[in-house]
């Protein structure tokens, strides 16, 4: 079951980046990989892609900034955004989506969760139908 869909993944931590990258290719994703805000913004420039996976807390450039360069960036307005944090404090997922992000996923990354909810925004085409990824 692969896609050609290209996710942009933007994480600090390369044990995260890792698990990740691996993740979304043993599924069929093309990941590309930034590991600040700054490069995040100048490859979804360049990429253009199906997805991005943002983690929040990055220094520099932190998640909400790079999401709002994005959301006000021609061509990318409508690019799907996903929180990747461990922020889960009362609060939270309220700012997440007021920040204009797609939807979020929580850290420690549980692989089984983190493919379902990945398949919620990019649906994979199969011979005779299309469906997203764990449904049936």
């Amino acid at each position: 079951m692969a896609t050609e869909a290209v996710i942009l993944v933007v994480e600090d931590n390369e044990d995260n980046l890792r698990l990740v990258e691996y993740l979304l290719s043993a599924h069929g994703y093309a990941p590309l990989l930034a590991r600040n805000g700054a490069d995040a913004v100048r490859m979804a420039v360049e990429a253009r892609p199906n997805l991005i996976l943002l983690d929040i807390r990055m220094p520099g450039m932190d998640g909400y900034e790079v999401a709002a360069v994005i959301r006000h960036t021609p061509g990318l307005e409508r690019t799907r955004i996903v929180a990747v944090t461990a922020s889960a404090m009362v609060g939270d997922r309220e700012r997440i989506a007021a920040a204009g992000f797609d939807g979020y996923i929580r850290k420690p990354i549980d692989p089984e969760t983190f493919i379902r909810t990945i398949g919620r925004f990019i649906p994979v085409r199969s011979a005779t139908r299309d469906y997203a990824l764990g449904e049936a």
